[in-house]
């Protein structure tokens, strides 16, 4: 039974249309995948639905009734629930109040019921799976538990369409499968759920269809179970899309960066030296402590023991100033948290580190800084109107192509990359894989932190696997898949030797 169905939808902004004749239906109780590259159109398709935006054709009819060009209100209502990519959390106030934020229980007087809120808040987290304290206060959460949290908002609306736009970018491996856990419970029970991500691994895990878009129009629908990855890609980007390996064998030069046996609160006695325009690809499981191991080489968390080295000199100080002094950069994880300033330009965003590193001279030739602009937009392919528009503007690419420009304007010979393609299209991916393998080539050595294998199979010369704070395994490029990274990750190939010895024994 068919829950949504909107035919013939027609959008445009001041001229340009973004979407052309797009149709897309959901039926009761399914996971829908909505696919498609940044800017194909899967957003504004959904705010269309939700009420942000006004359709300028077709129709939608939801659970029998047709919606027209309403409001959000009258969308949630209807039972339609957006938990979008931005978080839409209050940080000053508590968990319960933002569950319960524009839905306040009251008595006869006009009092809040605070006790009763706060224990229906603990039960819908409880049924959740999600360790959080109504009381708590929302600023003091991370990222991943603020998603968390945005998700049971939804929940707590009693929608029967939830539309979740990328919802597990900053969730960990154990959150996720909590996450996907809630949506199977809720299916069952009879709520549909649009699926907006860029993870295949994730759309082929949890979704039953799929719906992909590609240059604001439809593009083919179908059942996960009767289509490949391969195909589900080729859908979105069209045949310019290569899937083969990106990896290029180089010539490396000498060893220019070591770290030399550093431990820190969240990983211990790690050792390993780079030659310059090498790629090593950093894995394990989230919180294996390879993302620390990157934030302690850039001076964002403290080294207790042991030294890092570059070009034969002891870096000092360990603060992101003095890193970025000694010429390492990072494309940090999380660049909405983490790296976007988005009150400020594009070329504002660009500048800024190089500026922060040349504090004797605070004055701005904004001549020479937009000529270095369109330098870096031609050079990285940054699709971009004008430097004067903010960069909340760009899509996910182009937005982590602004945050590598940063950094390169800095004329960092060490670049670290911590989970880089995250929460950005499979072109997009591409172009950030060929990015990397061309600074690689012009003498940059970089350090790459993902979870996604197929990744540091594209681009690494060698992978370094974490476990519990510790280098687990050290393997050659020829060593790297699937298998073999997992072994090593979950500690499977140290109890796999002990029943081998015991069996031996």
């Amino acid at each position: 039974m068919e829950l949504l169905k909107m035919e013939h939808i027609q959008k445009a902004f001041f001229g340009v249309t973004v979407l052309d004749d797009v149709s897309f239906c959901v039926k009761t109780g399914e996971v829908h995948a909505l696919l498609g590259e940044n800017g194909a159109g899967k957003s504004t398709l959904m705010n269309i639905l939700a009420g942000v935006y006004t359709k300028d054709g077709g129709s939608v009819v939801f659970d029998g009734r047709e919606l027209t060009n309403g409001s959000i209100s009258d969308a949630e209502h209807a039972g339609i629930a957006f938990v979008h990519q931005e978080l839409n959390i209050f940080n000053d106030l508590k968990v319960y109040e933002n569950l319960f934020l524009g839905k306040e229980k009251t008595n006869a007087l006009g009092r809040l019921k605070k006790k009763e809120m706060i224990e229906e808040a603990g039960t819908l987290l409880e049924e959740m799976g999600v360790e959080l304290n109504p009381m708590e206060q929302a600023g003091s959460l991370d990222t991943g538990k603020k998603q968390l949290l945005e998700i049971a908002k939804a929940l707590h609306s009693n929608a029967k369409l939830i539309i979740l736009d990328e919802p597990t970018t900053a969730l960990n491996n154990e959150e996720i499968a909590h996450l996907f856990d809630i949506i199977r419970r809720l299916k069952e029970k009879g709520t549909s759920f649009v699926f907006i991500s860029h993870k295949m691994p994730e759309i082929f895990q949890i979704a039953d269809r799929y719906t992909v878009l590609r240059n604001s129009r439809f593009i083919h629908c179908g059942e996960i179970a009767g289509v490949t990855a391969e195909e589900v890609t080729r859908y979105m980007v069209g045949d310019s899309f290569v899937s083969s390996d990106l990896y290029e064998a180089r010539e490396l030069g000498d060893v220019i960066f070591q770290v030399q046996n550093i431990s820190g609160d969240a990983f211990e006695d790690v050792d390993f030296e780079m030659r310059k325009g090498e790629i090593i690809g950093f894995t394990g499981l989230a919180g294996a402590g390879a993302s620390e191991v990157m934030q302690a080489i850039f001076g964002v968390l403290p080294i207790k023991t042991g030294s890092i080295r570059i070009f034969g000199q002891e870096l000092h100080g360990g603060s992101i100033h003095q890193a970025m002094k000694g010429k390492i950069a990072m494309v940090a994880s999380n660049r909405k948290e983490n790296s976007v300033l988005p009150d400020m330009t594009i070329l504002e965003n660009m500048y800024i580190s190089q500026h922060t590193i040349e504090g004797k001279n605070p004055h701005i030739q904004k001549k020479k800084e937009i000529e270095k602009f369109e330098k870096y937009r031609q050079l990285l392919n940054i699709k971009a109107n004008t430097h004067k528009d903010f960069i909340t503007s760009l899509s996910g690419g182009n937005q982590q192509k602004i945050i590598l420009a940063r950094w390169l304007n800095t004329e960092a010979e060490i670049l670290l990359f911590d989970n880089p393609t995250q929460g950005i299209d499979v072109g997009a991916k591409a172009e950030i894989y060929r990015l990397i393998l061309k600074l690689a080539h012009e003498g940059k050595t970089i350090i790459v932190n993902t979870l996604e294998i197929p990744e540091i199979q594209k681009i690494a010369d060698r992978c370094i696997v974490f476990y519990h704070g510790k280098i687990a395994a050290r393997l050659t490029r020829q060593e790297i898949n699937e298998e073999t990274v997992m072994l090593y990750a979950t500690n499977a190939v140290y109890q796999k030797q002990g029943r081998t010895e015991e069996a031996h024994g």
